[in-house]
């Protein structure tokens, strides 16, 4: 994959600003009272091997621009993948005639001038990985091959992939505001399957990072998924029962992720979240603190502003089990009659803080009962909070595992199991923007046989 030097970068840097800024102009001139604009340019490579042979080389080279512009409150919006001058100006024409056919909508418009990112600060987000198609595949190859020889009962791969990709985002607006930053994301991931008599089972393992140097090495993924994938053999199915269930540190990014889409504006301006004035009010037991980290260096998530220009700063979401604050970009903000919280799409860096025990000790104090590590399909009800999902994990009695279990189905209401929430564990041992250790819930329901 070609790399960008500091000084290339420098230069695509000034060329997307140069656009924004001839967008802007051309949006006036067409007689937008206002205008805000995103662009971006990147760049990657892809490879996939399977079974020690290659199967697919990709490489890959992105542009995207998106225009809104405002006729006072209405708005239209255009996007181009073209970025030469009469493309982009053609986009702005399109937004422009859109807008001529909505609606007054009160709440559209720009954030405030006054909530613009003044300085872009340096998130060290910029590390580009200057290899080569061959050492891709190198690397894929000897992560596959850990797995494969990790245990005889691995018989067989889905393949491992790496990934490399750089790219600028740029952003602007009306308000006088112009800014944007490179970043890079690398990541390395292995599925395999093993066989016991005529049982089967798959897992996988992965790992990601801005800074290739980040990553863990190749056989560690590879030897990872393989662990997971031989530990599932033997899965019996359990009855119908109720039961504490522990949710696994990576699996448990689930129940934050439905907290998230609880508290972000859309949710709760349309009135259906199971969390709809529940601002200030406890929603978890007083232990329990969640907060965002927007500008964490090398943080998978962190971005100086938002989708609307606005700096991020770090917050609580929750604190002594309180929440603390909606996700609120502009115009959802505008809608409950509130503002911006910076998150106009979505959080960046969330951390659930962690207690004293690890694994073992959260298996401990589960007792008898589930750790869950795997869910399957969609059943969250963020109306209601109604909660039920495939799973399948472990079943463990006097603190010790027993045997691996699969094909039941786990049962709750998300308000329930917030305020049900035992303990978090300090056991976070997987990559993500959402970092947090096991999530131990007091009671669900567990369907099986």
């Amino acid at each position: 994959m070609p790399i960008l030097t500091t000084e290339d970068t420098a230069e695509r840097l000034a060329h997307l600003q140069e656009i924004i800024e001839d967008l802007l102009k051309e949006a006036r001139r067409r007689g937008a009272s206002d205008a805000e604009a995103s662009v971006g340019s990147s760049a990657g490579l892809d490879v996939s091997v399977r079974l020690g042979e290659v199967e697919t080389v990709e490489h890959t080279r992105d542009n995207g621009l998106t225009v809104t512009v405002y006729f006072g409150h209405r708005k239209g919006s255009a996007s181009t993948t073209d970025l030469s001058l009469g493309a982009v100006r053609d986009a702005v024409g399109a937004a422009c005639a859109i807008a001529e056919h909505t609606q007054e909508d009160p709440c559209a418009h720009l954030a405030a001038a006054g909530l613009m990112v003044e300085r872009i600060p340096d998130l060290d987000l910029y590390h580009p990985w200057a290899i080569g198609v061959e050492e891709a595949i190198a690397l894929a190859v000897d992560c596959e091959e850990a797995g494969r020889a990790y245990d005889g009962r691995i018989v067989n791969s889905e393949g491992a992939s790496l990934s490399t990709h750089s790219g600028i985002q740029v952003a602007g607006n009306t308000h006088g505001f112009i800014g944007g930053y490179p970043t890079t994301r690398h990541s390395l991931n292995c599925a395999l399957i093993a066989q016991d008599g005529d049982a089967m089972q798959r897992d996988y393992w992965w790992t990601s990072a801005r800074c290739a140097a980040d990553l863990d090495p190749a056989a560690r993924v590879g030897e990872r998924a393989a662990e997971r994938t031989v530990s599932r053999l033997g899965a019996r199915r359990l009855g119908t029962c109720e039961a504490p269930v522990l949710f696994r540190a990576e699996v448990a990014t689930g129940l934050v992720r439905s907290l998230v889409s609880a508290i972000l504006g859309g949710s709760l301006y349309r009135r259906s979240s199971f969390l709809l004035d529940h601002l200030g009010e406890p929603i978890f037991p007083a232990f329990v603190r969640i907060h965002e980290e927007p500008l964490l260096p090398r943080g998978l998530a962190s971005a100086p502003f938002d989708g609307d220009g606005v700096a991020t700063s770090a917050k609580d979401l929750v604190a002594e089990g309180v929440l603390q604050t909606y996700l609120l970009d502009t115009y959802s903000g505008c809608r409950l009659g509130m503002s911006t919280t910076g998150n106009a799409g979505g959080v960046r860096n969330l951390r659930v803080e962690m207690g004293e025990q690890d694994r073992a000790a959260m298996l401990r104090e589960l007792g008898t009962g589930l750790m869950v590590t795997e869910l399957m399909g969609h059943g969250v009800n963020l109306v209601t909070g109604d909660y039920s999902r495939g799973a399948a994990g472990f079943w463990v009695e006097k603190g010790e595992i027993q045997y691996p279990v699969e094909e039941i189905t786990i049962a709750g209401n998300l308000k329930e199991m917030f305020a049900g929430l035992a303990a978090v564990g300090n056991d976070c041992d997987f990559p993500g923007s959402t970092r947090t250790g096991s999530w131990l819930i007091e009671r669900m329901t567990i369907a099986g046989e």
